[in-house]
């Protein structure tokens, strides 16, 4: 079977996290697989149909039959053929099944999941492999619109004058603040990671105060104790930097400075990619403020590896 899926065709239904999960929710209904695996004993112009509504269903639910049929190119009574030939009455049973998905979003995993399965099976693993790199280069490349960079410039000033840096992100979040607190601890020590081993994650908050900064990565589902504990630094008087991916955000509100990056992915797991990109620029330019420190203190990580020998040599090939 052969079922060309153009992400430059869907019209997303919305751009905010209820969006998503309700397009999401449109993709995971049970017709669409019955769509799928009847695809092949369709009449080509059924599959035109079918085609259209497996790549557009949040028109299915929005609009008229005759609409959906206008911008498929096609006849109304080919939809109602459609709709027939996937065991149903009319059309307006074929609408109504997309509308309840609008009214009962899925906010799981594995709603997202048998999208990817499905579109992963019609595609290919190339197709999809090459989608989510493209998905990718442009969420990295929005980050250097001006206010983004506004907003990254702006956090680099409240770090570069902190007293110490605390560090926090839960879940798929905590790899992205360790990187952050893993490249400025190169340079520099005032950079705390907050994480949970031994219970004890946010025991260096103690003595913490208004000189204080903490940086949280925070995507949705939002990990409830890493809102939390952002609360208990904002009563503290802390300036909140956070990276998070929604205007939203329940930490936005609390945030001194927010840097917004898209968490939106073609799989079932949101991507973490751009909070990553965002931890490391904070991390360098912040390093580059310090100038002739950042040197030498660069000079003394070198040493010290080198004298643990924690790297691989590289093999000199003899001729």
């Amino acid at each position: 079977m052969s079922v060309q899926l153009h992400a430059s065709m869907r019209r997303p239904l919305a751009s905010n996290v209820q969006g998503k999960q309700v397009i999401d929710n449109l993709h995971s209904l049970p017709l669409r697989q019955q769509i799928v695996s009847r695809f092949d004993t369709m009449s080509p112009l059924l599959q035109a149909a079918a085609r259209y509504i497996l790549q557009n269903p949040e028109e299915v639910a929005l609009l008229s039959m005759r609409e959906v049929a206008r911008k498929a190119g096609l006849k109304p009574a080919t939809m109602t053929r459609f709709a027939k030939f996937m065991g149903l009455e009319g059309y307006s049973d074929l609408r109504q099944l997309y509308q309840e998905a609008i009214r009962t979003p899925d906010h799981g995993f594995a709603g997202k999941a048998r999208h990817q399965i499905e579109s992963q099976s019609l595609e290919g693993d190339s197709a999809l492999v090459t989608r989510i790199l493209g998905k990718l280069a442009d969420q990295i490349s929005s980050l250097s619109q001006p206010q983004s960079v506004a907003c990254i410039v702006a956090a680099v000033d409240r770090l570069a004058t902190a007293r110490k840096i605390y560090c926090l992100g839960a879940r798929s979040c905590h790899p992205a603040s360790w990187y952050f607190h893993y490249i400025t601890s190169l340079v520099e020590s005032r950079a705390v990671l907050l994480d949970g081993y031994g219970a004890v994650g946010t025991d260096p908050l103690i003595g913490a105060n208004a000189d204080d900064v903490l940086l949280i990565c925070s995507f949705d589902p939002y990990a409830k104790r890493s809102f939390e504990i952002a609360e208990h630094c904002k009563r503290m008087g802390l300036t909140i930097i956070s990276i998070t991916d929604s205007e939203v955000s329940p930490v936005k509100a609390l945030s001194d400075v927010s840097i917004l990056a898209s968490a939106e992915s073609l799989t079932f797991f949101h991507t973490m990619t751009p909070a990553f990109a965002i931890g490391e620029i904070l991390a360098s330019v912040l390093a580059g403020r310090n100038g002739e420190r950042t040197m030498d203190m660069l000079g003394q990580a070198d040493n010290h590896l080198r004298e643990l020998d924690v790297y691989l040599k590289p093999v000199v090939q003899r001729p």
